[in-house]
């Protein structure tokens, strides 16, 4: 999601120690939350209706660093309850918010978000739990991991003193009041995919989900400095542009082959930003005139992804009412419905709920049916497969009824 929209004994880890690293077997693998393998491909006759919970920021659990356990615990735990009463059947927990763990992790500190203090015990297994609770819910639980976000702020000092990045700080790059991973080295790509893999050995998750995340959103005025790695590692591309897609590439193709070898059955999805080019710039792109361009602005050939099959399904973000000129709901929705055509990837809907009855919103958005009609047009599309809600708060408040108007219109059966 976009930011400014959400706003254990470790191994240590250096570079050195990074290939004897890869690979090794961790301890606590399935058996250690229920024993159950995950459920694999959905069923083509069974739609997808999901809704994701943010982490970051506190966005919407927990409600606030720092809550006892048992509190933290309970707000998770009614989170799943809502998405059963609404009739859902998956929810996408963010578990990696910014190079950090939501779980017992052998490579990253604690998530603050949980404690408070990055690093610090919060005294029971945030994702453990949320697996063996799903499932008891007859839920899916897919796990979202961020890969190379590192810090809201950009002072690496703030970062806790046994941080990856701390003890690597040739690893990052300051942009936009913020830190991140430089995508453009190998060691940064191999050591995050080891750091989400620990968690995919260890529970069995549903999903390894990725949101839109992979260069950060341009800033203006500002460069993302990764000009020695482009130095180093750019031999044979056309342009910089060029070589931070392939790097994206890499990140994506290697994460598709190591989650198999790590647990068989375990999906990838990604959940790009909703326009992957505009047709101006591209005559394969979308009816759209964006701002934003994934393929452009954050180097993720997202159409290259689904048509060599490296993901098992995609959720583009959708944020956009029906008639939005710039980017038109009911224009993107057959651009992805013919991405997918003839590929073995899944399409399911990214929908803003957070917009319905934001007062900062355009008409459409004060309208309790917006989101319903997005259903029944999406529906047309035999291509789209479900639906996934931003945000998990929203799906709770439902400030003017959009979430019971689809769940009354769309979801009468389980």
């Amino acid at each position: 999601m976009r930011w400014h929209t959400l706003r254990m004994t470790r191994r240590s880890f250096t570079v050195a120690g990074a290939a004897a690293l890869f690979g090794t077997g961790l301890a606590g693998d399935a058996a250690a939350v229920d024993g159950r393998a995950p459920r694999g491909r959905r069923p083509r006759n069974t739609a997808f209706r999901g809704m994701w919970i943010a982490s970051v920021a506190n966005r919407d659990w927990p409600s606030k660093p720092g809550l006892p356990a048992e509190t933290q615990r309970a707000e998770l735990l009614a989170y799943l309850d809502e998405a059963v009463r609404r009739r859902l059947n998956t929810v996408i927990l963010q578990v990696r918010p910014t190079a950090d763990a939501l779980w017992p992790s052998d490579f990253e500190p604690w998530s603050a978000y949980l404690t408070g203090v990055q690093g610090k015990d919060p005294g029971w297994d945030p994702l453990g739990t949320a697996v063996l609770e799903a499932h008891r819910r007859g839920l899916e639980l897919h796990a979202w991991f961020n890969p190379y976000r590192v810090a809201g702020h950009a002072d690496p000092s703030l970062l806790s003193p046994d941080h990856p990045a701390r003890k690597n700080p040739d690893w990052l790059v300051p942009y936009g009041g913020k830190l991140y991973y430089n995508p453009g080295l190998p060691e940064v790509r191999s050591f995050v995919m080891r750091a989400m893999l620990d968690a995919v050995r260890k529970y069995p998750i549903d999903a390894v989900h990725w949101d839109d995340y992979f260069y950060p959103y341009p800033v203006a005025g500002e460069t993302f400095d990764d000009g020695a790695a482009f130095e180093r590692y750019g031999a044979g591309f056309a342009d910089r542009a060029a070589w931070r897609r392939d790097n994206t590439d890499q990140l994506v193709r290697g994460m598709a082959a190591a989650i198999p070898k790590a647990r068989k059955g375990v999906q990838f999805g990604i959940s790009p930003f909703g326009v992957w080019r505009n047709k101006a710039t591209d005559p394969l792109g979308s009816d759209t005139t964006a701002g934003v361009q994934t393929y452009d602005d954050l180097h993720a050939d997202v159409r290259k992804w689904i048509k060599r099959n490296w993901i098992d399904y995609v959720v583009p973000q959708l944020y956009w009412n029906m008639g939005f000129a710039p980017a038109d709901y009911a224009k993107l929705v057959p651009w992805w419905a013919d991405a997918v055509a003839g590929t073995d990837v899944d399409l399911y809907l990214g929908e803003a709920l957070y917009k319905a009855g934001d007062p900062a919103q355009p008409a459409p958005w004060q309208d309790p049916a917006e989101l319903s009609r997005h259903l029944s047009y999406a529906g047309k599309h035999r291509q789209v497969r479900g639906h996934v809600y931003f945000a998990a708060r929203e799906v709770v408040a439902d400030p003017i009824g959009a979430m019971a108007r689809v769940v009354a219109d769309h979801y009468t059966l389980r």
